[in-house]
């Protein structure tokens, strides 16, 4: 008879599972979303995640906190998390007050993930030069904090302006920076924030990066970075050719550019059962201290149902 494996050995907190949406949400009804947002508050992830794209197909979502503010209103306590809300692409002031309406909306349940963004195209069609995406960034970030901190926005000899309503969380809500490539993992080591990866890179390259990230923090008189938060796909299963075909079919899909082409699919996935698995995530935690493990949904092959009780076995593991 197996036994299951002892819990993840993690921080004297515990390790943080969050999850993004697994099930297809069938379009843009709130519904089957909010429904499955509620499941992962039932069976205790600490967050959900959401991330920003465009110009795609039904799947692209170009306003997360829009589809955010609808599992606020049907969740009380689970984080509400966004991967990569693009800084460049917006209005500086009009991000902040939507992020602190957020906060408001779900009583200070915000993470925000923030990010640049990497297609040409996307910025072609903003009509923003490519080459200014970090220096938007970086002033839109600056005048958003400034906004959330509750100083004038503008001022005149009369009379002051000031956001409102500000964020529930003080001085703000958390922010990751959404990071790939050496600049980027630069510009994230001197905000002294915590980096979230591309979850398509290997550990070997994570660990490179992270040790990067702290150090340029350092450098730039940060106090050491303790939030380490971790994107992979994963999935427990005891069915080997369930897992195979779930590997194969992720293997073969469409190319990513920011996957090492060489790389193996143990590399940046974990794929197989309770004891694989845990022995993986362990070594997530040990090589890079792992503070949050953001399991990605909507795998090739794998039904909801087998998804959630891959979600839930996960869960045991980290319990």
């Amino acid at each position: 008879m197996n036994v299951a494996p002892d819990s993840i050995e993690a921080s004297n907190q515990g390790l943080k599972i969050a999850v993004t949406a697994w099930a297809d949400t069938g379009g843009w009804q709130a519904e089957p979303l909010c429904r499955q947002a509620e499941e992962a508050e039932a069976i205790g992830f600490h967050s959900i995640w959401l991330p920003e794209n465009h110009f795609g197909d039904i799947r692209s979502i170009p306003s997360p906190l829009t589809l955010l503010a609808a599992i606020a209103a049907r969740t009380k306590t689970i984080k509400l998390g966004s991967t990569s809300y693009l800084l460049p692409i917006r209005n500086a002031l009009q991000a902040a007050a939507e992020v602190a309406v957020l906060d408001q909306l779900s009583n200070g349940r915000v993470i925000l993930g923030v990010g640049r963004g990497v297609q040409d195209a996307m910025f072609k069609a903003f009509e923003l030069p490519t080459k200014d995406k970090r220096k938007r960034f970086k002033s839109n970030l600056d005048t958003m904090i400034n906004a959330w901190e509750g100083n004038p926005i503008l001022a005149d000899d009369e009379e002051p302006i000031f956001l409102a309503p500000l964020p529930v969380q003080k001085p703000y809500p958390p922010i990751w920076v959404a990071a790939f490539g050496p600049l980027a993992l630069k510009q994230a080591g001197n905000l002294g924030m915590p980096y979230l990866a591309s979850p398509v890179e290997t550990l070997e390259t994570l660990v490179a990066n992270y040790q990067h990230h702290q150090q340029v923090a350092l450098d730039a008189g940060h106090n050491h970075i303790d939030t380490i938060p971790i994107m992979r796909t994963a999935f427990i299963t005891d069915n080997q050719s369930l897992a195979n075909d779930v590997k194969e079919a992720l293997a073969g899909g469409p190319g990513h550019n920011m996957r090492d082409a060489e790389a193996s699919i143990d590399e940046w996935t974990i794929i197989g059962d309770q004891y694989y698995v845990k022995d993986k995530v362990q070594q997530y935690v040990e090589k890079l201290s792992m503070t949050h493990l953001i399991v990605r949904g909507r795998m090739p092959q794998v039904s909801d149902k087998d998804q959630l009780a891959s979600h839930e076995a996960l869960l045991r593991l980290a319990g």
